[in-house]
């Protein structure tokens, strides 16, 4: 795992809707990073004089010239309005190396349908795979199902609309919208929400005989996200066969341990002191009931890698030598990780006194 730093120039900024904006960033002393469509950038900012992180998905294939993010803002949203308001060409932006599980590897001998559901900014990531696959993988067929509030709130809705003119045979845009359109002159798609009713029939709709196999990925407000399994589930699609991004922690108060599988009823969190390896230097930090292993290890002036903060990104991720950390959330995680041993720091407490984690 990269937990590299670099700097990057905003060279454009295309304004994508009323609040969505899209940085073009340069690749830092035209450096060729690689990344995997579907993975994100975490920007480093200024803000109200301290270092503020988010991470945005990369809608940008790792063939383009620029690095790009899609910003929407959101309201009381610290790092998107300060975005939206002081984003300029050709300021310098520092970012962490591409990270993230949800991705999409293009085979060019893949004969697959793979279908995408999208809701509001959670387009980003599809829009890279989408890209990728058209390019990559020219017997394979994509199915995007875009779902927002408006036809006004559609984040690449022109890109969409030429990408599918250029490959009718390949790619299909299938738009949800929540509200009906005022000018009854235009095709209306589909009205209302994304929800399991509406997948069921989507996909009655859009499979298409003749494919070797079927992906499914998703990514989007949660609640979309459950209605869209819901449906997977009800049409018996194999978990294996199903991918999804969370752009915020799942509401649910559902408790994950580490040991790194299940913490039980009797282990406490308390004060303990856990060691951490990084970069080559061994730290004792003494971990409080009230924080977390990475605020810990921030606290004691150790440069730790982080990201989102809620479990989600794995930019913080370790590997638990000995001992035993509770996680509170393991979205991030997949269950071959958590079997081998790793954990999220942003979002894990010591359960024994002799735990020992590596990073990086």
């Amino acid at each position: 795992m990269s937990n590299a730093y670099y700097n990057m120039k905003v060279v454009d900024i295309t304004q994508e809707t009323a609040d969505a904006i899209t940085l073009h960033l340069d690749h830092p002393d035209k450096q060729n990073i690689p990344y995997i469509p579907g993975q994100f950038l975490t920007l480093i900012l200024p803000v109200n004089g301290q270092k503020v992180r988010r991470s945005y998905s990369l809608c940008s294939t790792p063939e383009e010239p620029y690095f790009s993010v899609t910003v929407k803002r959101v309201e009381g949203g610290l790092v998107s309005n300060f975005l939206a308001e002081n984003a300029q060409i050709g300021q310098t932006i520092e970012v962490m190396a591409p990270l993230g599980n949800f991705v999409l590897k293009p085979e060019a001998g893949q004969k697959r349908h793979i279908f995408l559901f999208g809701g509001g900014s959670g387009i980003t990531p599809l829009m890279s795979m989408l890209k990728s696959t058209l390019k990559f993988e020219p017997q394979s067929r994509v199915t995007l199902i875009y779902g927002n509030r408006n036809v006004d709130s559609v984040i690449f809705k022109d890109q969409l609309a030429q990408f599918e003119q250029q490959h009718p045979n390949q790619l299909k845009v299938v738009h949800v919208f929540n509200e009906a359109l005022v000018d009854a002159t235009e095709k209306q798609d589909h009205i209302g929400l994304l929800d399991r009713n509406m997948v069921l029939r989507l996909l009655e709709d859009l499979t298409v005989p003749g494919y070797q196999q079927e992906s499914y990925y998703m990514c989007g407000p949660e609640g979309m996200m459950n209605e869209v399994r819901e449906a997977l589930q009800f049409k018996s699609v194999p978990a294996s066969q199903v991918y999804k991004e969370s752009f915020t922690a799942p509401t649910s108060s559902e408790e994950h341990g580490a040991d790194v599988t299940a913490a039980p009823e009797s282990d406490e969190i308390i004060t303990r002191t856990v060691t951490l390896r990084y970069e080559g230097q061994e730290y004792q930090v003494e971990v409080k009931p009230t924080e977390t292993i990475l605020e810990a290890g921030l606290k004691a002036d150790i440069d730790l890698p982080y990201s989102c903060q809620a479990g989600l990104c794995t930019a913080c991720m370790g590997k638990c030598l000995s001992g035993r950390v509770h996680l509170t959330e393991r979205e991030g995680l997949s269950d071959a990780e958590i079997a081998q041993g790793y954990v999220l720091n942003c979002v894990g407490h010591p359960l024994s006194a002799d735990v020992v984690i590596e990073i990086g």
